[in-house]
């Protein structure tokens, strides 16, 4: 059987549903979710793999396309585009409902500047949460703009009008032989994904600017003869103030992420976790370029 496998670079604006879309594509969570801007600092890659079809596509959910401010997304910004240039395909994703932006025309101008004659399809998504005539509009919108071939209306949420998608996209793969194992799901170094479980929890529960200044990093992961599993992390705020938020009053706050984080925990490892967070303050840590080095934002 002839295979094909391939890059499929993920672009838009910061929470239009593409961590949600990725996931729903490969059938695992390889990317946290959260409704906060800048949930994804990293190029995650989901692989999808249909042996039967024969095809494998390599999904990398880019950080939101947004103009650098600071050290950290001055990279998340060149890893856009570097990924973007080494894509097979684009799927530029737009939220039905917020409608065409000037956010999307930004990404759909920067596309069109960068010069690629690779195919770029839009999935309109949260089809759902619109009426007709308000879908109507924004397809049209979408189907306007000079950048995009095909659009496709989905609601990534509940898989509809993915498979579609999906089939669309496996047709634009290159020739070649499978990237990774058909039975793996993500590159993301395993304490990497599992400190992202662990920010996506703090994403859910603190608003303002705290979400924007935490990282957790993964200090230690041991496993005990009886299979218990234990893990420490720090996570890393950029103020006193947004440590003590963080922390909560009497403790609440950092109880209720870690219960949370612990339960997500044990989805994916399949086996009971012990989880010591503990809280720390490092300033500036968004600029701090060897620090980014280690956390592996590149």
């Amino acid at each position: 059987m002839t295979t094909r496998s391939g890059f499929i670079g993920l672009a838009g604006r910061p929470n239009v549903g593409k961590s949600t879309l990725v996931n729903a594509i490969v059938g695992a969570k390889v990317a946290i979710i959260s409704d906060r801007p800048q949930t994804t600092r990293r190029a995650v890659r989901g692989v999808a793999t249909d042996t039967d079809a024969g095809w494998q596509m390599v999904l990398v959910d880019l950080p939101g396309v947004q103009k650098p401010r600071d050290v950290l997304t001055e990279r998340m910004q060149r890893r856009v585009e570097q990924e973007l240039d080494e894509s097979d395909a684009v799927l530029f994703v737009v939220n039905a409902e917020q409608g065409l932006g000037p956010g999307d025309r930004f990404i759909a101008g920067h596309l069109l500047k960068a010069g690629t004659d690779i195919p770029v399809i839009c999935a309109v998504n949260k089809t759902d949460r619109v009426s007709k005539p308000e879908l109507t509009k924004v397809l049209a919108d979408v189907g306007e703009l000079e950048i995009v071939d095909e659009v496709f209306p989905i609601a990534a949420k509940h898989g509809t009008g993915v498979s579609v998608l999906v089939e669309r996209l496996a047709e634009l793969l290159p020739e070649g032989p499978f990237l990774y194992p058909p039975e793996e799901r993500s590159d993301l170094p395993s304490e990497v994904h599992l400190a992202e479980l662990i920010r996506e929890q703090v994403l859910r529960r603190t608003r303002e600017e705290v979400p924007h200044a935490v990282e957790v990093a993964l200090e230690e992961l041991t496993e005990r003869d009886d299979g218990l599993i234990h893990i420490r992390a720090q996570i890393w705020a950029e103020t006193e103030s947004q440590k003590a938020i963080l922390i909560g009053r009497g403790g609440r706050m950092i109880r209720d992420i870690g219960t949370a984080a612990r339960k997500e925990l044990e989805r994916e490892l399949g086996s009971q976790v012990f989880l010591d967070l503990n809280v720390r303050v490092r300033e500036k840590w968004r600029r701090d370029e060897g620090l980014l080095d280690r956390l592996g934002i590149e």
